[in-house]
């Protein structure tokens, strides 16, 4: 029997990591790939993501535009709202046998809660993990708790998941989806993703990206402020700035970046890299600085130092190579150089990723595969303690 299977995308973020397990489900015969693409992939100001997506060769399936522009409170819950109408609609006339999200951003949610109207089962992927300085942290357990089957990236987050009452025969150890692609990814030289970029790196290069610490409303622009100023004292470095997700207060950070780099020879600023210039860039930086969550799961496989600022990430599990800092430019600039130190790179070489269990994707499809893996709505909360 063919199962359709539904994954929901709703940013470049969760896109890069989904790409080997679309890959993978597209080219297995017992599913059929039902492909919808939502949220930021629609925003000009985000690099309308949705064409990497089909540059890759997937076909969408569904383009659902939610709007993203507004990042007030108000505008992101009405983004949402819209999200869930029109997501219900999309899984009344496809009708899938199931529904795979990834994560916790908001869009997700939207996704979560319409499956969970439809009566559709949903497949969760990166639940149990922690980011206690923003938002997503209580989108990603509130996912969970919707969610029938569990697709973890430690043995600590499957704990957690079964922790929130969920059945341990259902919570499968797979590893982070997105060092799938790193473990066979060949970085384009350099001089390729130079002319590429437009940019030039070097002596010292440094790769950045932050997101508003979502649980600490009007920080984010005084934090930024002071990643800046550290960043400016930088000498003989190349910076290139990857811009703010989509989130709560955004705006003010990416018109923050902008006016950084204008007139500065050594600095870019980009709404998205795309998969491949991200990674490329991962492989020659120096250091990944900012709160991204990419230089916690990521940065490490490919030996490369991170700087990981403020509480947004706080939580997670971390390799050897991540330097936590305070939002304060003295001590970003610290950690900077502490990163870039030959000790610190030597260190860097050895360090072991978490994260890596070893072919997530693969491990995913296996397990869907087999035919006792049920598919069912019921559940049953799993308590740890016999009464």
């Amino acid at each position: 029997m063919i199962r359709k299977i539904c994954v929901v995308t709703g940013s470049r973020a969760d896109y890069g990591l989904l790409r080997c397990l679309l890959a993978e489900l597209r080219k297995q015969r017992q599913f059929c790939l039902q492909l919808v693409a939502t949220g930021s992939h629609f925003s000009s100001r985000h690099g309308n993501t949705w064409k990497e997506i089909v540059g890759d060769g997937f076909h969408i399936d569904h383009k659902v535009k939610i709007g993203v522009a507004n990042d007030t409170a108000e505008g992101v819950a009405q983004t949402c709202a819209r999200a869930l109408t029109k997501l219900s609609r999309i899984y009344r006339q496809i009708r899938p046998d199931a529904v795979i999200l990834l994560g916790d951003r908001y869009e997700a949610l939207a996704a979560a809660n319409a499956a969970l109207f439809c009566r559709l089962p949903i497949i969760h992927l990166h639940g149990g993990e922690t980011s206690e300085g923003a938002i997503d942290e209580a989108i990603r357990h509130a996912i969970t708790k919707m969610s029938h089957i569990h697709f973890v990236s430690t043995p600590d987050y499957r704990r957690r998941v079964i922790q929130l009452g969920e059945d341990p025969r259902k919570v499968f150890v797979v590893g982070a989806l997105g060092l799938d692609e790193i473990r066979k990814f060949t970085p384009l030289p350099k001089k390729e993703l130079e002319k590429r970029l437009h940019a030039k790196f070097s002596k010292k290069n440094l790769l950045v990206t932050f997101h508003p610490p979502t649980l600490s409303p009007g920080r984010g622009q005084k934090q930024m402020r002071e990643l800046l100023a550290a960043l400016g004292k930088q000498k003989d470095t190349t910076l290139i700035f990857t811009m703010p997700n989509a989130d709560m207060e955004s705006l003010v950070l990416f018109r923050m970046v902008q006016r950084f780099v204008r007139g500065k020879p050594r600095a870019y600023a980009f709404r998205s890299l795309g998969r491949q210039n991200y990674l490329s860039c991962l492989n020659y930086v120096d250091v990944v600085v900012g709160n991204s969550s990419s230089g916690i799961l990521e940065a490490p496989s490919l030996r490369c130092p991170t700087v990981n600022i403020g509480n947004r990430q706080q939580g997670r599990l971390r390799a050897s190579s991540v330097i936590d800092c305070e939002p304060r430019r003295g001590e970003i600039a610290r950690a900077i150089r502490n990163a870039s130190s030959l000790n610190f790179r030597i260190k860097v070489g050895s360090a072991k990723n978490p994260y890596d269990q070893g072919g997530a994707a693969y491990k995913i499809i296996k397990i869907l595969a087999k035919k006792n893996t049920t598919l069912s709505l019921n559940k049953k909360f799993h308590d740890l303690y016999e009464k």
